[in-house]
């Protein structure tokens, strides 16, 4: 997966009503794109992608993909609770014009290589990246399967150093998705990183993985408000510096 740096996990606005606005959110993506994010991923936990129907996928990627540079990859997010809609997912990424998937793993599953398995199968060249999160789809993946996963890398969103510690010693591609530890991962060879705030902060979030404590110490009020808050609590931040609606679809 040719990128390094910070991408952003691109929240997905919707208006009062709670349609898909596909034209908004590559805007915003646009924006964040300008602010030097390096890859931007749509349909991902913080975009609800729980809440998406397949149609609305395909038009965020086709907006977001036709908004940015060229030389910014577009990932989607096509994890599922089972493999066949995983594939499903993948194919039709692939079809609107991703560049690449990023692949929850199922929950339920501790051993999800079959799994990662058909959805490689399915993606074919488009590369892949697994993703361990599990407060969201537990029990994630095991750390001693990694090495045999098809992937080309792994998201982490747990925020663990030990977990991460974990991921450069098996020699695993990683890119963390905790805005908690980028002055920590950065230097210690992470990748980069997928993250929520960089919808509000791709700057200081770009720094801090530099190695800037100063930055991470300057993220950290937006950090524990989107812990406690999660994506309304986002969308309100950022809707506080441009003029983006703060409709949250969950629950409607």
């Amino acid at each position: 997966m040719p990128f390094s740096g910070v991408a952003v996990a691109l929240v997905t606005l919707f208006d009062d009503a709670g349609a898909l606005l596909a034209k908004e959110t590559a805007e915003h993506a646009a924006r964040l794109a300008a602010r030097g994010v390096t890859a931007i991923v749509v349909a991902g936990s913080t975009g609800e992608a729980a809440t998406l129907d397949e149609d609305e996928r395909d038009d965020l990627v086709r907006a977001v993909r036709a908004a940015v540079p060229a030389d910014v990859p577009v990932l989607a997010g096509t994890g599922a609770p089972s493999s066949r809609q995983a594939v499903r997912l993948t194919r039709r990424a692939a079809d609107a014009g991703a560049d690449a998937v990023l692949v929850l793993s199922p929950p339920g599953q501790p051993d999800p290589r079959p799994y990662y398995g058909a959805v490689a199968a399915a993606a074919g060249d488009l590369p892949l990246l697994a993703y361990h999160y599990p407060a969201v789809s537990p029990p994630g993946i095991p750390a001693a399967v990694l090495a045999d996963l098809p992937a080309v890398g792994l998201k982490d969103s747990t925020g663990s150093p030990d977990r991460l510690l974990e991921e450069l010693e098996a020699g695993v591609r990683t890119w963390v998705g905790s805005s908690a530890i980028l002055a920590l991962a950065g230097p210690l060879g992470a990748d980069g990183a997928i993250l929520a705030l960089a919808n509000l902060a791709p700057e200081d979030c770009a720094a801090a993985l530099a190695g800037d404590a100063a930055a991470q110490r300057r993220l950290a009020g937006a950090h524990l408000a989107v812990r406690d808050g999660g994506v309304a609590r986002l969308k309100a931040l950022v809707a506080a510096e441009h003029t983006v609606p703060t409709t949250v679809r969950s629950g409607r």
